[in-house]
């Protein structure tokens, strides 16, 4: 791949929240535009990829920000492959403001999964070869979340506007759900400085959630989302950490 793809973006009134800041899934969701433009670009997009009956999913995400973008902003955002690990590809993008101003940086890491198995494949083993390069300040490659007992519950299901093409929960909505657990007061006083997300089993529509969640002292939030799996037993769905 070419080391660094670029793209910009208008922040418009359906990417913002109610105080006209860019809304954490939104800002993901760029990252996942710009991801698969590159890819396309590459000739590695969802279309091709379907041909092979893989896509591309993400497993894990980690986004620290400088400052959110407001309505009516043009931002331009980066991106770059890093070198392949032996289970994912990885990923950095860095958005900049209109003067040069870092916004936000990312990581995320990227997997192939078989399109009918919903398998994970190896990159030993897909036949894709995604040719990675560091080009200096990239975020480390985020760990996992340990699960840990938290006080609050909140029960959501996944509806149809929640799905992507893959058939599953769009990774982005996450983000949204959990905006939804606290309220607009304190949205307003606490934006989002730092969040990782660990995607650990695909949603499906119809399927209910139980979102166990606690904002400490320090302002961050922790969530842990489970479902009942068709043993009966709970299966953890995604996890994360948000700092405000």
């Amino acid at each position: 791949m070419d080391s660094v793809y670029r793209k910009q973006f208008t922040v418009n009134n359906s990417a913002v929240d109610r105080y006209g800041r860019l809304r954490p899934a939104m800002l993901l969701f760029y990252c996942q535009d710009i991801a698969g433009s590159h890819c396309t670009d590459e000739g590695l997009g969802w279309e091709v990829l379907a041909e092979k009956r893989l896509f591309w999913a993400i497993i894990r995400q980690k986004v620290q920000i400088t400052r959110l973008p407001m309505t009516g902003e043009t931002i331009t955002v980066e991106t770059w492959a890093m070198p392949t690990t032996k289970v994912s590809y990885p990923r950095s993008t860095v958005a900049y403001d209109a003067e040069g101003g870092e916004l936000f940086r990312a990581i995320g890491l990227w997997v192939l999964m078989d399109l009918d198995t919903r398998a994970m494949i190896l990159p030993g083993k897909s036949g894709i070869v995604v040719r990675g390069a560091t080009q200096g300040g990239e975020l480390p490659p985020p760990g996992s979340l340990a699960p840990r007992p938290l006080g609050s519950h909140f029960q959501r299901r996944v509806c149809f506007t929640d799905l992507d093409r893959n058939g599953h929960m769009n990774n982005t909505r996450y983000l949204d759900w959990m905006d939804d657990l606290l309220p607009s007061a304190f949205h307003m006083e606490h934006p989002v400085r730092e969040f990782t997300v660990c995607y650990l089993a695909e949603a499906r529509e119809g399927q209910d959630l139980d979102l166990a969640w606690e904002l400490t002292p320090e302002g961050q939030l922790q969530v842990d989302a489970h479902r009942e799996a068709p043993n009966g037993r709970q299966e953890r769905v995604f996890a994360a950490r948000v700092n405000y």
